[in-house]
């Protein structure tokens, strides 16, 4: 048998193989950075958090979703912006409490859920009312930590200088 054939065959299924898991991987899984003071203190802006594109969320977990189509029934022009939150209700639930002056109903309706920022100072469903299932990217599954020299500020990102060399 052909050495060099051994040899080939092997390296072509590997190379495939590491192919083939970067296309799903890159179908499943996306990077997004946060910006905002919306979800402090658990992301701060110019975190990077790794998120699996699903639709299926529980309470409690955190979400990458399209801004929704209306405000106070206002439509909000643009291309989608992405944001942050807290799965707070899903259909069936009941609407919690700081959410209900902006919404209709006690239950969450089937195809919606509530999302809620975890900072102070955060746009979320006590100003949206629901947010539609389908607008949600993903899950976040981790967070990375924020690029060397990126400070953890709120608002823009600040690159830090390094000290001079000694």
């Amino acid at each position: 048998m052909n050495t060099s054939l051994v040899i080939l065959v092997p390296v072509a299924c590997l190379v495939l193989g590491v192919v083939a898991s970067a296309v799903l991987a890159r179908r499943r899984l996306v990077v997004v950075t946060v910006s905002g003071p919306s979800m402090e203190p658990t992301f701060t802006t110019g975190d990077r958090v790794l998120v699996l594109r699903r639709r299926t969320v529980r309470r409690g977990d955190v979400v990458v979703l399209a801004r929704p189509r209306s405000v106070g029934g206002r439509r909000v022009g643009g291309e989608p912006d992405w944001y942050v939150k807290r799965v707070a209700a899903l259909p069936g639930d009941e609407v919690p409490e700081d959410v209900r002056p902006v919404v209709p109903d006690l239950l969450v309706p089937d195809g919606q859920v509530v999302v809620l920022g975890d900072g102070a100072r955060s746009a979320d469903s006590r100003m949206w009312g629901y947010c539609p299932l389908d607008g949600v990217l993903g899950v976040v599954v981790r967070r990375f930590s924020r690029p060397r020299g990126e400070a953890s500020v709120p608002g823009p990102s600040v690159r830090r200088t390094p000290p001079p060399s000694a």
